[in-house]
């Protein structure tokens, strides 16, 4: 373990997946919880199943985090806003399930105007390509005139969803896609879809914030609970 300000930072064995308690986080940065490790299919099920998640940039190693308080959506109580109605109504987008994992994770690790780099290294590109090959990681993509100008990604744990990732190349596609992920798990009877940090864009979706206490409590339940339909397809439409 590393010695900090506020704790210690628990250096991982990467021989052994075993991940210190989420309440030793640390609260600057908030919710840093361990190095090391690596990014197997093996390792990132075993984070997602305890609420942690990595996220560093090609400059660092590895590093694990639970935040609290923690961004959540809860989809029996998700609410469409009138504009993104009108969006939808109009009809220009086309929304598919798992058709194109791959180019909705590269057009996330694409450089951003507002930020430097990109936290989805090679490393974490190749893991979640990985996951999705194994049937844990999924996307949403949005289409307009055939070409792909919307969708995230994340991965999928009982009946628990992980978003890790969202794009847009033109405006409202990334919410479209969000919006029916969130209607095709409320479907599914999904009670929790994890957003990790809280953001203005994810808030104008209808995320809060809740205690890393309640938020594992809910993940327990969650994650325990028969896996969704595989495969992935897209049976909610808007009306």
């Amino acid at each position: 373990m590393t010695r900090t300000n506020d704790g210690y930072l628990t250096l991982l064995d990467s021989e052994s997946i075993e991940f210190p308690p989420t309440s030793g986080a640390l609260s600057d940065p908030n919710g840093l919880l361990a190095i090391g490790g690596d990014l197997s299919p093996d390792w990132l099920l075993a984070a997602y199943r305890r609420g942690i998640f990595p996220w560093y940039s090609d400059d660092q190693p590895i590093l694990w985090w639970s935040p609290s308080p923690r961004c959540v959506v809860f989809p029996e109580h998700f609410a469409i806003r009138r504009s993104l109605r009108k969006t939808l109504r109009r009809g220009n987008f086309a929304v598919t399930f798992d058709r194109a994992f791959d180019a909705v994770v590269e057009a996330c690790r694409a450089p951003r105007a507002d930020a430097e780099g990109t936290w989805i290294t090679d490393e974490m590109r190749d893991a979640y390509c990985e996951m999705h090959w194994r049937g844990h990681a999924h996307s949403v993509e949005v289409w307009r005139e055939q070409e792909l100008v919307g969708g995230l990604y994340g991965v999928a744990l009982g009946r628990i969803f992980f978003g890790e990732s969202m794009f847009h190349r033109v405006t409202d596609a990334s919410k479209v896609a969000f919006v029916h992920l969130v209607r095709q798990l409320e479907l599914w009877g999904c009670p929790l879809i994890d957003c990790q940090v809280s953001n203005p864009h994810l808030t104008s979706l209808g995320a809060v914030e809740v205690s890393r206490e309640d938020f594992e409590r809910l993940l327990e339940a969650g994650v325990s609970k028969p896996a969704f339909p595989q495969p992935w397809s897209l049976t909610w439409t808007y009306e």
